[in-house]
């Protein structure tokens, strides 16, 4: 009971503490960190609660049903060592509470994806009637009056660029544009942000999520920000986005360079701060995988200490 309300108060505080984390530069110094972050804090609140609510319904699972005799005395030891004072009642709302977070979550996600294929098979369909691939191969174009540009994942993972684009960016402009999209394409920023998207729709009245949510949506841009500048000069970049600021959102499916961020990350990359230290990066990285880690550890320490007990037996009885 103990280690179930321990999980629960640090689901709270971890879902408490995302206005704070948001604050700062620190993940815009280092993008890569902070989506590791962000998504460390998403997974920790919904295992967290999953995790106390079957550290409830312990006490309730039939084991001795299907385990041998010899192991009776472990089983009665382990169901001990999560016992509730609430008995039948709260090992059942432990045992719903844990199968509904999990079911919604899953549900979720799988809807996600399904919405992503459908909107990815559209998407190239309208391609294949109404775009054209440029000469050099690197990409398709789109008649269109607004200057846009974004990659579609998928099998053939498409570049595209709006007729309006082309007119907007010189060459060394769109070269930087084109490296901007196919950096979404290697860090599969896609996936990032449809799990995201999935934890904000599953449970849209938590804020902790669509803080994360928000927060990953940004931070996967100034990733592909800074991966184009590496082969392209910062200024470069920037004047590519100042030219697709006027870009409303990618279409469904799709991530753009454009878009609402861009005056932001514009600034960002006029301006440069330096990135996390080693030491910064490295403690970033340590608490996310904290994160991660302790409420399994926390759910599974009443059933090592059973391992240790005198009544639960260590090996199998040796065959006579």
């Amino acid at each position: 009971m103990i280690g179930a309300l321990l999980l629960i108060a640090y689901a709270v505080a971890a879902a408490g503490a995302a206005p704070l984390l948001r604050k700062g530069t620190w993940a815009e110094r280092s993008p890569k960190v902070g989506i590791i972050v962000w998504q460390s804090l998403s997974v920790t609140v919904i295992a967290s609660v999953v995790l106390a609510g079957v550290m409830l319904a312990v006490p309730a699972m039939p084991f001795t049903m299907t385990l041998a005799d010899f192991l009776r005395a472990c089983v009665t030891v382990l169901q001990e060592q999560y016992s509730t004072p609430g008995g039948a009642v709260v090992t059942t709302a432990g045992a719903f509470t844990a199968a509904a977070v999990m079911a919604r979550t899953g549900y979720c996600l799988f809807s996600e994806f399904i919405s992503a294929r459908k909107a990815h098979r559209s998407q190239s369909r309208s391609l294949a009637l109404l775009g054209r691939r440029d000469p050099s191969g690197r990409f398709l174009i789109v008649e269109h009056q607004t200057a846009a540009a974004y990659c579609l994942p998928g099998r053939n993972n498409e570049i595209v660029l709006t007729s309006a684009a082309l007119g907007a960016l010189d060459e060394d402009q769109r070269t930087a544009v084109i490296a901007h999209e196919k950096a979404h394409l290697r860090a599969r920023h896609h996936i990032i942000v449809a799990v995201a998207e999935a934890i904000h729709r599953a449970f849209p009245r938590v804020p902790a999520f669509s803080i994360a949510h928000s927060e990953i949506a940004r931070l996967i841009e100034m990733d592909a920000d800074d991966r184009a500048a590496r082969s392209n000069a910062r200024l470069t970049v920037a004047t590519a986005m100042v030219r697709l600021a006027e870009a409303g959102p990618a279409p469904s499916a799709a991530l753009g360079a454009g878009g609402t961020s861009a005056l932001a990350r514009v600034r960002r990359l006029a301006t440069p701060s330096a990135p996390l230290g080693t030491l910064h990066a490295f403690l970033a990285v340590s608490a996310a995988t904290v994160m991660l880690v302790l409420p399994l550890a926390v759910a599974v320490a009443p059933a090592a200490s059973t391992a240790y007990a005198q009544t639960c037996p260590t090996g199998f009885p040796a065959s006579t």
